[in-house]
């Protein structure tokens, strides 16, 4: 961590998933008390009893946050009981199968947008009055490649979702900056978690197990992650790129 010596806080969108346990992990060892987020309360408490001597300390908040009431009775409760948050981690999202305009139905659209994009809206809107309040502050938006560069293998919904999640996180970081919170936008490549379980049989979606072993982990995130909260105050990094070495991206 930097040698700001103050005990964090984080808040933890999408605790119980692939990319946010091992995040949870990686706060975890930095110190940070957590309030740990997920729709799932089983599996929330599965995480919280991986973090030994931390777990008690955690907090964990069963909530869908596609949900605004839900999200805003969660974050007064986040704050109720840490006072404070100084990180927020967006690291929730999910896809659809069937991706191709062709056989994409309306509700799996308004799904992936709500998941990806809406339940981000909903959790900065009731964190960001704080962080404005106590003058610091930093969120992270776990977004991807197909926030830049839109392509079929995860189609149209899930690259749309992204696109309007990363423009909002830079938003972020434009507006406030005056204010000492930054903004993050990470834009991912592949990352081995279930998300890739989703894919439709077609061609340049197949996914075996060798191919999974070369591309990101889940704790080059958490990594990543940790090297955001470690920069001092006056470092931001608005937008970061990272993906597995065996791809390109131009």
């Amino acid at each position: 961590m930097t040698n700001d010596t103050r005990a964090r806080t984080a808040l933890i969108i999408g605790a119980s998933g692939g990319l946010g346990r091992a995040i949870t992990h990686a706060l975890s060892q930095m110190g940070c008390e957590l309030a740990l987020v997920g729709r799932d309360a089983g599996k929330l408490e599965s995480l919280q009893s991986e973090l030994g001597e931390a777990g008690p300390r955690s907090l964990l908040l069963p909530c869908d946050v596609t949900d605004r009431a839900q999200t805003k009775a969660m974050v007064e409760q986040a704050l109720e009981k840490l006072k404070r948050i100084d990180i927020l981690i967006c690291a929730s999202g999910m896809n659809v199968r069937q991706r191709s305009l062709r056989s994409l139905e309306a509700e799996d659209w308004d799904r992936v947008i709500s998941a990806n994009l809406m339940a981000a809206f909903n959790v900065i809107y009731f964190v960001l009055p704080g962080m404005r309040t106590q003058g610091d502050g930093l969120i992270v938006q776990i977004s991807s490649l197909a926030g830049i560069r839109a392509n079929t293998v995860t189609g149209a919904a899930y690259s749309a979702s992204k696109f309007a999640q990363s423009a909002l996180g830079v938003c972020i970081g434009r507006e406030e900056r005056g204010r000492g919170i930054r903004s993050t936008v990470i834009y991912a490549g592949e990352v081995n978690t279930t998300l890739l379980d989703a894919r439709g049989e077609r061609p340049g979606a197949g996914m075996n197990e060798g191919r999974r072993e070369s591309i990101l982990q889940p704790q080059e995130i958490a990594d990543t992650i940790r090297f955001l909260v470690s920069l001092p105050p006056r470092a931001h990094i608005p937008e970061l790129v990272i993906k597995p070495t065996i791809d390109d991206f131009s």
